[in-house]
């Protein structure tokens, strides 16, 4: 049964040179929309693409030129926000959020301050067999990606490539809920999962599409529920935030780091600064890069370019409508329908991709016998093949569903299934006639088998007294029966056989 319960968290403690700390720890995660092109723009954007080369007018900030908001793009953000059971807000208006880098040409970014697109929602976070945190979610708005500056090609310059300047992003900004650096990965992992089944962010933190700021702050044991029951924030300690995390292990670690960092200037009689740092992970430290600013820093005032959006509640419905079955049902699904664990129902869910490969090679067949294949098999062999993606599997799931079929039906024993598997993975080819043209079909002749086990125990009359004294020892005629026939015989009935020859 998942435990569920939101008001009584089980918080990471940190013990400090004093007493003890409790971790708060709030995340602003960035997910690049999944479109082919940009928030207001025309412009491509895929990655990869040679510097400045993805790049329109309006992401350039060319005079004169105007953003255009990207349909695309606003529904991909209603399909997240029903996807984390949000509140989709049919009025929502873009902001100027004015502030100066080399590689935001505007000097101001196009964000919703006031009036996101996705009011609050929530997300369940698994944390062990059986046990779920809810983290609430605060609000997600749209915002353009800045470009990106390069600091490593010159030692006497600086580089600036435009082509991510404009991309639509997603932040989906939680509240303080989360409780340890486990919980902050878990969430986040959760939240990727959850947009690949939507379709809406790929979730490839490699090339920063997803990545999030990270707000940590310490507490008292009991001032989280002082919290959670007055709404007052001061309960929960002065928070920093570290940015641009795109590493769930970095996440840990910074967080880890950064709360011992806070511990150690409260319990010496200091005071917490409240601002932005970075995460050296080569140093395993945080370092102050800012002060925090507030909205007023920001000088956000309506986007005069562009007017508030208005969308239809039959619009979103029919988004609503087209949505996948997402993680959880699925995982409940798979565990209910075939009869398998909570735990290889995560495994097989954890990705879309290995969903779907799953379910192909399940449909109409043993659910556990297919279970067992596709993790411990194919998993396995893809984890040994430089940790190959599914989708690059050699053996497809028509084929691995055909091996599964040779075993039910006694054609081959599971460890000619085994060597039958390699061989697809290495050669590829049609099963069945594998099975056919290479002799491997298990011997179910009685007859054939009786006759292996009699001249076993001819051969070893010392080991037939052995297993009469001790049953237990018939297992190694067993073993030199399916060595004898190659593995080829059916294995039960080898036991059956042997068995009753010893007279045990």
């Amino acid at each position: 049964m998942l435990d569920l319960t939101h008001d009584a968290p089980a918080p990471k403690v940190i013990q400090g040179a004093k007493e003890d700390w409790e971790l708060v720890i709030g995340l602003e995660v960035h997910a690049q929309v999944s479109s082919m092109a940009k928030l207001f723009s025309g412009a491509s954007t895929a990655f990869g693409a040679e510097p400045n080369s993805n790049v329109a007018f309006v992401d350039a900030a060319m005079p004169g030129m105007l953003p255009v908001i990207n349909e695309y793009c606003i529904a991909q953000a209603v399909r997240t926000g029903l996807g984390l059971k949000a509140q989709i807000n049919l009025f929502s208006a873009f902001d100027r959020k004015n502030y100066f880098y080399p590689d935001q040409p505007a000097g101001y970014q196009i964000s919703q301050l006031y009036h996101p697109i996705v009011g609050e929602g929530e997300v369940m976070v698994d944390m062990g067999p059986g046990i779920a945190r809810k983290v609430r979610i605060e609000r997600i708005h749209l915002e353009q990606d800045a470009g990106k500056s390069i600091h490593d090609m010159d030692p006497a310059a600086s580089f600036v490539d435009l082509n991510r300047a404009g991309v639509a992003l997603m932040e989906i900004v939680s509240r303080p809920d989360i409780r340890g650096p486990e919980e902050a990965a878990a969430y986040i992992l959760k939240l990727r999962q959850i947009m690949r089944y939507l379709g809406t962010c790929d979730g490839d933190m490699q090339n920063g599409n997803l990545r999030a700021d990270v707000n940590v702050s310490v507490c008292r044991p009991g001032d989280f529920e002082k919290y959670r029951e007055t709404g007052d924030f001061s309960h929960l300690g002065t928070r920093c935030e570290i940015k641009n995390m795109n590493s769930t292990r970095f996440i840990q670690q910074a967080i880890e780091v950064e709360a011992r960092r806070q511990i150690a200037i409260l319990e010496d009689g200091g005071e917490v600064v409240q601002e932005t740092r970075g995460f050296d992970p080569d140093r395993g430290e945080t370092r102050s890069q800012r002060s925090k600013e507030e909205a007023h820093d920001y000088r956000y005032f309506p986007d005069p370019d562009l007017l508030p959006l208005e969308i239809e509640q039959g619009w979103v419905d029919d988004i609503a409508g087209t949505l996948p079955e997402l993680p959880d049902e699925k995982k409940a699904r798979f565990v209910s329908g075939f009869g398998m664990t909570e735990y290889d129902a995560s495994v097989l869910t954890a990705e879309v991709e290995n969903a779907a490969y799953f379910e192909e090679v399940a449909v109409g067949r043993d659910g556990k016998l297919a279970a067992n294949w596709v993790i411990n098999e194919l998993f396995g062999r893809l984890k040994k093949d430089d940790d190959r993606d599914i989708e690059d599997s050699p053996v497809s799931a028509a084929q691995l569903g055909q091996i599964i079929d040779l075993i039910s039906k006694g054609d081959i024993s599971g460890k000619i299934a085994k060597d039958l598997f390699e061989i697809v993975w290495t050669e590829g080819g049609d099963p069945a006639r594998i099975v056919e043209e290479r002799g491997m079909r298990q011997v179910t002749d009685t007859g054939a088998i009786e006759a292996a086990v009699d001249q076993v125990i001819a051969d070893n009359p010392a080991q037939v007294e052995k297993a009469q004294a001790n049953p237990k020892l018939a297992g190694w005629f067993v073993g030199q029966v399916m060595k004898a026939t190659g593995g080829k015989a059916n294995p039960k009935a080898v036991n059956d056989i042997v068995t009753a020859k010893l007279g045990l």
